[in-house]
């Protein structure tokens, strides 16, 4: 077993595995943080089961959202169009199932089709066009609430029949949450020891067994912790595995896959990837495609979640999918970025909203609040990035 020695650069032992480190520790434990002053502030109630519950089926729409805007960011694009994409599939797949009378699955299947041809179309202006992603996105933005409002001839779509509002209502049994979570902490400690023996046969570093058992053996204990306390009230909310799949899904596309190492050179050094042979124009197209498909997802869950449709949906969702990546560690000058630290940093911006609710705090504090926080996880970027580029 090879283990890191005296004499290996100081980078690999202290600097860049350290960096990361501590940018996903301290993302972790603001985390914590916010939930523990909220838990105080509100008396415990911020801690119940119910609100958990609650707090996990209202983070889906943002999170799903986020995962596909970590890899529009890291390419060195952005999406302003995602919040009234969701309206608009959303509105759309009520719209068929309300005044037309489709099935569920047509329905659902109908609206993340849609959003991936308008996502396929938003990338064919800024890929082979080369119009700014934030002009494009920008129209977007306008063109689809626009075409929501049309559609919808300005009514709220509704009632939804009762499988198209179990999407966002529903819930595990408690024994499936179980069962479900045991098999990911099993996989979690094969997935490591099996990283382990990889690793150990190429002759590369290792960490101490003790360092990644010892880890993943908090991450078990918190898996469990949140297991009991989602069954104590209905169960592991179905929205939650939602975000699950997309995340497990898209953190496979992009660490694992080719197209997913392309997107960070892109995003890296846009020059250096064409010369290196990665279609530029191709890879760009085929972000904005995953992103539109991931719009309509979520369109679906909010329109699910509200049993409804309305010309408002989705408003300013983008912004706080934007900041979802940016508190999570993606870097707005691209290149940088995962799928873990989106998901956390829209669970983040959730636990605002959801604490200062109910501290029953106005709302226009809630946008003071993100605001700020957009604000200095942005300076935190940039001056990380002058730093690295000073050493």
């Amino acid at each position: 077993m090879r283990q890191q020695s005296a004499d290996e650069p100081a980078e690999k032992k202290s600097g860049l595995s350290f960096k990361f480190n501590m940018q996903s520790y301290a993302l972790v434990v603001a985390l914590i943080m916010i939930v523990l002053i909220f838990g105080m502030l509100t008396g415990g109630e911020f801690l119940s089961s119910r609100n958990l519950s609650n707090l996990f089926a209202q983070m889906t729409v943002i999170a799903v959202l986020a995962i596909g805007m970590t890899l529009v960011i890291v390419a060195g694009h952005i999406d302003l169009s995602v919040g009234s994409l969701a309206g608009l599939t959303g509105g759309i797949a009520a719209i068929l199932q309300v005044w037309f009378g489709w099935d569920t699955v047509w329905s659902v299947m109908a609206a993340i089709v849609v959003g991936a041809l308008l996502g396929l179309w938003q990338g064919w202006w800024v890929a082979y066009r080369a119009v700014p992603a934030f002009i494009v996105t920008l129209g977007g933005m306008l063109i689809f609430r626009g075409i929501l409002i049309g559609i919808s001839q300005g009514q709220t779509v509704a009632p939804l029949n009762d499988g198209f509002r179990a999407i966002a209502n529903s819930h595990l049994p408690y024994w499936a949450g179980y069962v479900l979570a045991v098999v990911g902490v099993v996989l979690l400690f094969f997935s490591a020891w099996r990283n382990q023996n990889k690793r150990e046969q190429l002759g590369l570093m290792i960490e101490y067994p003790v360092k990644i058992y010892g880890k993943l053996l908090v991450y078990a204990i918190l898996i469990l912790l949140l297991t009991y306390m989602l069954n104590r009230y209905n169960g592991i909310p179905v929205p939650l595995l939602i975000v699950i799949f997309f995340g497990g899904l898209f953190i496979f596309i992009s660490s694992k896959s080719s197209f997913g190492r392309y997107i960070y050179a892109i995003g890296g050094n846009e020059e250096a990837a064409a010369l290196s042979g990665i279609n530029i124009k191709r890879n760009t197209l085929s972000v904005f495609v995953l992103m539109g498909a991931l719009a309509g997802a979520a369109g679906v869950i909010l329109t699910s979640r509200l049993n409804a449709a309305s010309v408002s949906a989705g408003e300013m969702y983008e912004l706080d999918a934007i900041a979802a990546c940016v508190i999570g560690g993606t870097s707005l000058m691209g290149g940088r970025g995962n799928i873990v630290g989106a998901i956390i940093g829209a669970l983040i911006m959730t636990s605002i909203d959801n604490g200062m609710s109910m501290m029953n705090i106005e709302t226009f504090w809630q946008s003071i609040v993100k605001g700020l926080i957009l604000i200095v996880a942005v300076w935190i970027d940039i001056s990380s990035k002058k730093q690295t580029s000073a050493a």
